[in-house]
């Protein structure tokens, strides 16, 4: 059986759950990272140098970093309408997910770990001011693209980019940074996870209580 090793909070975590809960995969989940089994752990660190969650195993091969995975899992089952083949449409979708990966995760990640998981090395006013700006301007690069499709991230159909930018969204939604900065009306945004609310994944993975 498919294994995952990451802890249930993380939002990379949370990914895979939410794509397997797509592709109807059973697997076996065990919590590793921070408050379980800690990423330190030599068994751990024999799966991912990096220490990091999550991690996969599905028979004798390993897989780490949640987009990767991800695109592993859809391609595994044949799931085109998450992962097209096309090479523009599969493109397209990549697209978005790399921009997750890179330029959004960056924008926000000071401001969520002094906000939210009260890091005493991201308590500077000043960053997290300027982290929690880049974070509403990458959200309006979202807001455009998401007027231009009139639906999800890469077009009109889900695709994993709705997994990786859908999660990131509702971070978005419900972190506490108005204090810094108040949230720009994002209209399509609101809309886009409405929609994502119908879908059961979302629900258990994303719109569950947690940033």
């Amino acid at each position: 059986m498919l294994k995952l090793l990451g802890k249930s909070p993380s939002i990379n975590v949370r990914k895979v759950l939410w794509t397997c809960a797509e592709l109807g995969l059973e697997l076996e989940h065990e919590e590793w990272g921070a408050g379980y089994r800690p990423t330190q752990d030599a068994a751990y660190l024999a799966l991912n140098p990096n220490a990091l969650v999550p991690v996969i195993v599905d028979g004798d091969f390993v897989l780490w970093e949640s987009n990767a995975i991800c695109r592993y899992l859809a391609a595994r089952e044949g799931r085109a309408d998450l992962l097209p083949a096309a090479p523009r449409e599969r493109a397209r979708v990549e697209q978005w997910m790399d921009w997750q990966a890179s330029d959004f995760n960056n924008a926000w990640r000071y401001a969520f770990l002094g906000l939210v998981r009260k890091s005493p090395e991201h308590q500077d006013a000043a960053a997290v001011a300027a982290s929690v700006a880049s974070w509403h301007r990458h959200m309006q690069i979202l807001e455009g693209q998401l007027e231009r499709t009139g639906a999800h991230v890469a077009g009109a159909a889900f695709t994993l980019a709705d997994i990786v930018i859908g999660l990131a969204a509702q971070r978005w939604r419900v972190a506490p940074i108005d204090a810094v900065a108040p949230r720009p009306a994002l209209p399509a945004v609101a809309a886009y996870l409405e929609r994502l609310l119908e879908r059961p994944g979302f629900r258990q993975h994303g719109a569950n209580g947690q940033a």
